[in-house]
C-alpha cells in the first residue's frame, strides 16, 4: 500500500487540470451563447416606421413617417462623440428629466456630422472641425408637448417631418473602415441612379456594443428629394 501512494498523488493534478478545463469550456460556451442572444434580445425595441419604395440588394429607398428625436451635439472624433452623446441621452431617458420619468429605449442611435457642407452626388467632402449630432428617436407614443423635458440644456428636442431616404444596411463593427466601405457603395448607387441628396449622411446603429459583430445591424442613409 505504501508503494501505491505515489501513483495516487500523481493522478490528482491531472484530475484538477481536467476539471479546470471543463469549467473553462463551460464558461466559454456560456459567453458565446450570451453574445449570440443578448444583442438581438436587447435590440427588440421600437424602430421608426417607414414605407418601402424599392429594394436593390442591401440598398433600399424608404419613406419615413414623421418622428421625434432628442439630440445632442458633441465636438470630437466620430467614435468618441457617439459614446459621449449616448451617455448624455441615456441619462435623459433613464429619468434625468423634469418629470423624472423613464422613457423607453428605441433603435437606432443615429449620428450625423453637424458641419454644413455643400451636397453633391457623390459626397466626397469631410468636415475638418468635426462636430457630431447624436440622437435618440423618441417612442411614437409621445408628442413634442407630452415628452418629458430634459434638464440638461445640451439636449434639444426636434420634430423631424416625413422624408425619403436611400439606405444601405450592413453588419459588423461601426468602425471607420467598415463605414467607409459601405458609404462608398451607397454613393456609387446614388450617382448611377441620379439621386439628389439634400443633407449629410446619417449613421444608424441598432445594437448594444457587446453584440457580436456578425449580428450587428448598421445603416448609412441620405435624405433625397
Amino acid at each position: 500500500m505504501i508503494k501505491k501512494r505515489p501513483k495516487m498523488i500523481k493522478k490528482r493534478p491531472k484530475m484538477i487540470k481536467n476539471r479546470k478545463s471543463i469549467i473553462f469550456l463551460l464558461i466559454l460556451i456560456a459567453l458565446l451563447l450570451t453574445g449570440f442572444s443578448i444583442g438581438p434580445i436587447m435590440s427588440r425595441v421600437e424602430i421608426p416606421k417607414f414605407r418601402l419604395l424599392s429594394t436593390h440588394d442591401n440598398i433600399e429607398i424608404r419613406e419615413y413617417n414623421a418622428m421625434l428625436i432628442a439630440e445632442v451635439e458633441i465636438i470630437g472624433e466620430r467614435e468618441e462623440a457617439i459614446g459621449q452623446g449616448f451617455k448624455i441621452l441615456a441619462d435623459f431617458i433613464f429619468g434625468n428629466n423634469i418629470d423624472n420619468n423613464k422613457i423607453k429605449m428605441t433603435a437606432p442611435v443615429i449620428q450625423q456630422t453637424s458641419k454644413k457642407i455643400k451636397m453633391t452626388a457623390p459626397v466626397i467632402q469631410q468636415p475638418s472641425d468635426k462636430g457630431w449630432k447624436v440622437s435618440f428617436i423618441m417612442p411614437s407614443s409621445y408628442s413634442i408637448d407630452s415628452l418629458p423635458k430634459p434638464i440638461n440644456n445640451k439636449i434639444v428636442i426636434k420634430q423631424i417631418p416625413e422624408n425619403k431616404m436611400v439606405v444601405i444596411t450592413f453588419n459588423g463593427k461601426n468602425e471607420e473602415k467598415n463605414i467607409s466601405k459601405h458609404e462608398a457603395k451607397l454613393m456609387d448607387f446614388i450617382t448611377k441612379n441620379n439621386l439628389k441628396c439634400i443633407k449629410n449622411p446619417i449613421y444608424a446603429f441598432y445594437n448594444p456594443p457587446w453584440t457580436l459583430p456578425i449580428l450587428r445591424k448598421n445603416e448609412i442613409m441620405f435624405e433625397i428629394l
